[in-house]
């Protein structure tokens, strides 16, 4: 499983990228299992930064289609950075992700519980915890740590959370780096920890991985 569910490397430089029309159809069956949903998204972010869009699921009868129901391949707990939309680096469509987005991936009860109904009650079989290069979030945690400034109104929370996070052993912009990628990982253990989803994940039936997107090469790579 661990090799199927590379995302990038082998699983990027073997992927086609072949230009087609707007709004193509899915080519494929609808990912079921997570080394699945990882190629597909692997698939959809090397269209994406190679400006090959497909721009899939988004036809009349797709619409049609989910005014009675959905099923959605992955649940992507992202930022809400506005450079980051899920749905546009992974050029998926309508129905395809479930899109959780805080500021700094930063969970919390409404989020864990977004998340549980995915894997829960649609059967989603992939979890991925989507952070990304220059973290607002992220940095603004950094600082405040530097600093010991609070930060305004509802702001400290977030840096609250992230503050255990922080890689104190490097400085500068290589602190906030690394700790954009502690982050990420903290946030994937404590999803994989959760009693239901850590069932699911003994089962077979679900992954949690952490990625990180990169905004100068618009690249997705996973996060061990």
């Amino acid at each position: 499983m661990a090799g199927a569910l590379a995302l990038g490397g082998t699983a990027l430089a073997t992927t086609s990228a072949s230009a087609s029309s707007p709004t193509a159809p899915r080519s494929a069956p609808r990912p079921g299992t997570a080394a699945e949903a990882l190629r597909e998204l692997a698939a959809g972010n090397l269209r994406w930064r190679t400006y090959r869009e497909r721009h899939p699921d988004e036809t009349p009868a797709v619409r049609q289609s989910l005014t009675t129901a959905q099923h959605p391949f992955a649940v992507v707990l992202g930022c809400i950075d506005s450079r980051v939309p899920p749905e546009l680096v992974f050029d998926q469509g309508l129905g395809d992700l479930m899109t959780v987005r805080t500021a700094g991936e930063v969970l919390d009860e409404a989020v864990l519980g977004s998340i549980a109904y995915g894997v829960l009650e649609l059967g989603i079989p992939l979890v991925m915890v989507l952070g990304h290069q220059s973290c607002g979030a992220v940095k603004a945690a950094v600082q405040a740590d530097l600093t010991g400034e609070e930060l305004p109104a509802h702001i400290q929370y977030l840096a609250d959370r992230i503050s255990p996070n922080i890689d104190r052993t490097k400085v500068g912009d290589a602190r906030v780096d690394s700790t954009i990628d502690a982050n990420i990982r903290a946030v994937r253990a404590r999803l994989a920890a959760e009693p239901d989803l850590a069932a699911k994940i003994a089962a077979g039936e679900l992954a949690v991985v952490g990625a990180r997107y990169e905004l100068t090469t618009q690249r997705v790579h996973r996060i061990a």
